[in-house]
């Protein structure tokens, strides 16, 4: 269908515009999870002297515990003293037992971010020189555990059962009043509800071992749930419950005396129903909003009351969507649901799609910052797979209204149809009185039979029985078939919910995911800082002089390696006379050797390059340590010398 665009249609959309131009211009820093941006001492340094303390510098604050943040020896035994501080902004510092030995510490640490969710990880620094370590740095993170996932699982079904029970409400209420009475969707939005309360509570006590130890065993420590209690998100779970005790009161009014009001008396109730559930919907929502990413970061106070309205869109959308389905396929063939209600859904949920496209732009660009994290970070990635999904759910809802407009244009031949159906049922009813008569007549038989028939005049009353179930069922069945369009309407409507449940597991995930500004900015961070440690140690160069004992034998071949650090590195080989001027020789090899940890030696044979030049890129210094590099000089068939000096690499 083809509409024009109305002036105030027109003026609404530039308005829109003008203002998203606005919030673009404002941007300024932002976050959501904390990101680890710098240490002391930093990752994979060696340092003379052991420190006196560790400290971790994030993106934001963060809090922390007594268990949050740890060093280990190379044997894994705690050397760290007292409770971690907060020394400085987002500086975090512990103490260190003194006289540490030489060797390879491990630096592990467990935060809870602004936005309630956990954050770890673990790196490693030496003193005086690398050791073998016993402790394992790879894979500690917060969500890897059992408890991470089951956490992962109860927040897939909190947004599930919030997404029923709001859009079912709504679906009733705006679209469907007559649904009220439906066992159906009465079950849909009650299962809703209960799927709440449960996934709240789960999430309440498995919130504690979540963020911090990550056992099965603290799932029931009534200590970590005090704890939990006074957090924002322990506060945030514990509103959203005292909510749906509301909510159940909302349940109770529109199933039970609502229903059972005629039409027009319905019409003053609803109104009243309508501005209480969205206001317990909405202050649902804002549990979520009020302890998640919308919470912390750029323009909060924005943040918060667009999340609030995006998840009452999806809600509207989703869980209504659902409520259809379970009409369409569940309503008795006494109540069927109505053309002009899936009319009246379709307009509320491209209503409803609006809505979520404008909220998720502005929550897309907080979340990101930059087109490149679309591609570059894990939350980019995942949003481009959603911003996918609602594509193409909004298409099949677009094969829906298809449907929905057929069912409109063949409402009036439809009626013929119903009256014939009808004299079909009362035909088929008046058979039914006659099941139930024989029915009847065979309890009666039974009951002046003799006991020894008493076994079969019962399964025969059951088989009757099974019977007359069977008819009503395949009347109920043939009356939902017959309309061709209808079936087809349920056919898109069952393809729409399966996309829905794909959809909502992929935000689950993201809501857990680290935004892409975030890690972006932790990136930039971290190689800003790397940067800045190696500019200030600079190229390795080292100059050895070598005597072949042949003709033309003696010289000087400097060695120059860049960033000269752990990972891949540049070498430069340069042979001089001992005059100064280059000059070439047959044969130069070089190989890294660290004895400590029994590393090596490690050749590595450059290009020539030019005259007295020799080059290799790619050369891997696989740890950080003392090491000893060797070069081999060869002048002639027979003339050749190995010299040798020991460097810190790292």
């Amino acid at each position: 269908m083809t509409r024009t665009i109305t002036p105030r249609l027109r003026t609404l959309v530039l308005l829109f515009l003008a203002v998203t131009g606005a919030l673009l211009a404002g941007a300024g820093p932002a976050s959501a999870h904390a990101a680890l941006t710098g240490s002391d001492p930093a990752q994979g340094v060696v340092v003379k002297k052991a420190p006196e303390q560790v400290s971790l510098t994030f993106s934001e604050q963060v809090s922390m515990n007594d268990d949050s943040l740890h060093v280990l020896d190379p044997k894994g035994k705690k050397v760290d003293v007292g409770k971690p501080s907060n020394i400085s902004g987002t500086t975090y510092a512990v103490q260190l037992k003194s006289g540490l030995k030489d060797g390879t510490y491990t630096v592990t640490y467990q935060v809870v971010s602004a936005d309630s969710h956990p954050v770890s990880g673990a790196y490693t620094f030496s003193v005086g020189a690398p050791s073998q370590t016993t402790v394992s740095v790879s894979g500690r993170t917060a969500n890897d555990s059992a408890v991470g996932w089951l956490y992962g699982f109860g927040r897939y079904m909190s947004y599930a059962g919030y997404i029923v029970l709001v859009g079912g409400a709504a679906f009733v209420l705006a679209c469907w009043q007559r649904g009220s009475g439906v066992r159906a969707v009465q079950r849909l939005v009650v299962g809703g509800w209960l799927t709440l309360t449960a996934a709240t509570l789960w999430l309440l006590l498995l919130r504690g071992s979540y963020t911090s130890s990550g056992k099965i065993g603290a799932v029931f420590d009534l200590d970590l749930l005090g704890q939990v209690l006074q957090t924002k998100t322990g506060a945030a779970l514990v509103s959203r419950l005292l909510l749906l005790a509301a909510a159940a009161l909302f349940i109770a009014v529109l199933f039970g005396a609502y229903d059972k009001r005629e039409d027009e008396e319905k019409r003053d109730l609803t109104f009243g129903l309508a501005i209480g559930g969205t206001v317990v919907a909405a202050g649902l929502a804002a549990s979520w909003a009020m302890a998640e990413h919308a919470s912390t970061g750029l323009q909060p106070g924005i943040a918060m009351p667009v999340d609030v309205v995006h998840l009452l869109a999806v809600a509207t959308w989703l869980g209504g969507l659902t409520a259809l389905l379970v009409a369409l396929y569940r309503a008795p063939a006494e109540t069927p649901v109505e053309t002009a209600a899936v009319r009246r859904f379709s307009r509320l949920a491209m209503g409803s799609v609006a809505v979520l496209v404008a909220t998720g732009v502005y929550q897309s660009w907080r979340q990101l910052g930059s087109w490149s994290a679309f591609t570059d970070t894990r939350y980019g990635q995942l949003l481009l797979v959603k911003i996918g999904l609602v594509a193409l759910l909004v298409g099949i809802a677009v094969v829906s209204r298809r449907w929905t407009a057929r069912l409109a244009d063949t409402a009036p031949a439809s009626r013929e149809g119903k009256r014939s159906e009808t004299a079909e049922a009362q035909a088929e009813a008046e058979a039914e009185a006659e099941v139930k008569a024989e029915v009847q007549a065979e309890v009666k038989e039974r009951v002046t039979a003799p006991a020894s028939a008493s076994t079969s005049d019962t399964q025969r009353a059951t088989q009757l029985a099974r019977q007359r179930a069977a008819q009503d069922s395949a009347r109920q069945k043939r009356l939902r078939d017959a309309d061709p369009n209808r079936f087809g309407l349920r056919r898109s409507v069952l393809a729409e919910a399966g996309v829905a449940v794909v959809l909502l597991a992929v935000t689950t995930v993201l809501t857990q995911t680290e935004p892409g500004r975030t890690e972006q900015e932790a990136k930039a961070a971290t190689s800003s800082s790397s940067a800045s440690s190696s500019s200030s140690s600079g190229a390795l160069t080292l100059d050895m002089s070598f005597d072949t004992g042949g003709q033309d034998g003696k010289g000087v071949v400097r060695l120059d390696l860049d960033p000269a650090r752990v990972g891949g590195n540049e070498m430069h080989l340069y042979v001089q006379r001992p005059n100064g001027r280059a000059f070439d020789i047959p044969e130069v090899k070089v190989a890294f050797t660290l004895e400590a940890k029994k590393i090596g030696p490690l050749p590595v044979t450059p290009d020539h390059i030019a005259t007295g030049h020799w080059a290799a890129t790619g050369v891997q210094i696989p740890m950080a340590g003392e090491w000893k590099i060797a070069v081999t000089v060869r002048t002639s068939d027979i003339d050749q010398v190995t010299v040798y000096k020991n460097a810190q690499i790292g």
